[in-house]
């Protein structure tokens, strides 16, 4: 990805910034009502400082006024390699859309640029995962094309 992509004309899509942290770190305990202000920041220096090439964090913000909500979503995701046998493929493992700025498409302008990232890294899968019970991810993620794929997760309580 270049460092700017016009998806449309009001937002602007592009690598987050360090100066951006704040706002990723301000948006997510909006969305998720907790502060990790230590988990953003780590976030930032494995996925927006080290292996661009098959690590993307990407901010989405107005471009015309970058005061009403500033960043206006992001959206992480890597390439993951031979996990269990499986062919190189994009994970989305997070993504997070301003609640008064959704359904004006920037979700979908994020999900398309990091689509574009994986293509251009030389993937042509993508996979995330989400719990059964997140209706408006799963709406999101079938929406944008995504549908259960061939591997099943298992997990175990370990306390």
């Amino acid at each position: 990805m270049q460092e700017e992509t016009k998806v449309e004309s009001a937002v602007l899509v592009r690598r987050v910034r360090a100066a951006d942290i704040p706002q990723v770190i301000a948006l997510d305990t909006r969305v998720t009502k907790l502060a990790k202000a230590e988990y953003w920041n780590d976030i930032f220096r494995r996925y927006g400082k080290q292996r661009s090439h098959e690590r993307f964090f990407l901010v989405a913000e107005n471009r015309q006024d970058r005061t009403t909500f500033g960043l206006l979503g992001f959206i992480i995701g890597e390439v993951r390699a031979w996990e269990f046998g499986s062919a190189p493929c994009g994970w989305v493992f997070a993504l997070s859309v301003e609640p008064k700025a959704r359904l004006h498409g920037i979700g979908s302008a994020l999900f398309e640029a990091i689509s574009a990232e994986f293509k251009n890294a030389g993937v042509g899968k993508m996979r995330t995962m989400i719990a059964r019970d997140a209706r408006l991810p799963l709406l999101f993620f079938r929406s944008e094309g995504l549908i259960a794929g061939p591997y099943i997760q298992l997990e175990k309580d370990i306390d």
